[in-house]
């Protein structure tokens, strides 16, 4: 869908505050699976959590992000949206814990398309930090941004770095692009 924005990078690098700005201004925004997910199974003592299963938890990330992309689909077919991560994202988690998908499950996700472009947030270690769902250390942040870059650009995406600055500039910046 040439109206689907996905904003992407490594963990703690600005993604959520961006989209937040994003909807404040009456864009529609599909919030991020992953947290979505280490949340409720955090609540419910389940094992689709990154520091308990990896290959359940990506299991988990794709049919969310699926549905959540199936959703979209049908409620904004026309509007722009952003995607806070896209499943392709998943696809890269898998890809960095040795978890092979299999082709059922890669045409699934190859189904999922979206604008050309696709924003990063490059790693900003000044407003890094951990909390209960947000574990990775610095190294694991950066080294998950290039993975990131890497498999949005082998799946045929154009990656646009989004400047570090303040949050109306990578808004600004964001908006300028998409026209």
């Amino acid at each position: 869908m040439k109206h689907f924005f996905v904003i992407t990078g490594g963990p703690g690098v600005g993604k959520t505050t961006l989209l937040n700005a994003l909807q404040a201004d009456e864009y529609k925004v599909v919030q991020e699976a992953a947290r979505g997910i280490i949340r409720e199974e955090t609540e419910t003592d389940g094992d689709a959590l990154p520091w308990k299963n990896k290959q359940l938890y990506t299991d988990k990330m794709i049919a969310v992000s699926i549905l959540d992309y199936n959703r979209a689909t049908a409620s904004q077919p026309n509007e722009i949206c952003f995607f806070d991560r896209s499943i392709l994202d998943a696809v890269c988690y898998a890809d960095m814990i040795g978890y092979a998908l299999s082709t059922e499950t890669m045409k699934k996700v190859l189904n999922c398309s979206y604008n050309p472009k696709v924003f990063i947030l490059p790693p900003w270690k000044e407003i890094y930090q951990t909390d209960n769902e947000r574990k990775q250390d610095w190294q694991e942040a950066e080294h998950t941004y290039f993975q990131m870059k890497s498999t949005y650009e082998k799946h045929g995406y154009e990656v646009i770095n989004v400047p570090i600055g303040n949050i109306n500039e990578r808004k600004e910046f964001v908006l300028t692009h998409i026209k």
